[in-house]
């Protein structure tokens, strides 16, 4: 455990410099960016050595790992989030652990949510996730909706209880315009949270950014960004 707590603790140093270097480029304060660790098929002693160091978000995108995980790490002064695609028999589950979804992308989601989030008496914050790769009105390949819907699900997420909505949340499109340009995807998104926030001012979330991009995302002003790899290694049967 001695040689994975420094391994861990080497790899978020580096992390943390990246992310220094790029808001200092960026002329942000360091302070502007939050880290979120995406813990992914990893066990819960790597989050509790996480949180030891510092870590205080952690994201998962598999009800069917994270349930348990949390349940593991419930003592942990750590804000959950849940950034996968989100099928609606798994809300009531997700509910029960995760205090931020940042991939509401569709009217029934946010419907199931918000019975979930009141059962449970809970405030949910609510990401909308973006599809900078499908048509206006369209949904993109790994989840995500169109620019076109994005007021539509604010106005629902805003209105229905035990819900928050807190901002905007991409990950960069593998096709389409914006195919291998980050920045420009980022920049993208960011317009689109400055337009949400003119009917909704609170919800200044803007999430992007992963190990390979996060410069792009912070130069692009990036509120949040998610790195898994760059903190936790390469996972197990993905190369």
């Amino acid at each position: 455990m001695t040689d994975r707590r420094s391994e861990l603790a080497a790899n978020l140093a580096q992390v943390e410099e990246r992310i220094a270097a790029a808001c200092a480029a960026a002329g942000r304060e360091r302070e502007e960016v939050t880290l979120i660790v995406v813990t992914k098929t990893y066990p819960a002693s790597d989050v509790r050595i996480l949180s030891e160091l510092g870590v205080r978000h952690v994201a998962e995108n598999r009800d069917q790992d994270a349930a348990p995980k949390a349940a593991q790490c419930a003592d942990l002064p750590l804000t959950w989030h849940f950034v996968g695609q989100l099928q609606t028999n798994k809300v009531r589950s997700v509910v029960g652990y995760a205090d931020l979804v940042q991939s509401v992308d569709r009217l029934k989601l946010v419907t199931v949510l918000s019975a979930a989030a009141v059962r449970a008496e809970r405030e949910i914050g609510c990401l909308i996730q973006v599809a900078l790769d499908a048509e206006e009105h369209g949904r993109g390949e790994r989840g995500g909706v169109g620019a076109g819907g994005i007021e539509e699900l604010a106005a629902a997420v805003a209105g229905a209880p035990g819900l928050r909505l807190d901002g905007l949340m991409t990950v960069a499109p593998l096709t389409g315009p914006y195919a291998g340009r980050q920045q420009a995807a980022f920049e993208r998104l960011g317009e689109l949270a400055t337009v949400m926030r003119a009917t909704h001012p609170a919800a200044n979330m803007v999430s992007a950014g992963m190990s390979a991009d996060l410069e792009q995302a912070v130069a692009a002003g990036a509120t949040h960004v998610r790195v898994g790899t760059a903190v936790l290694g390469v996972r197990p049967g993905l190369g």
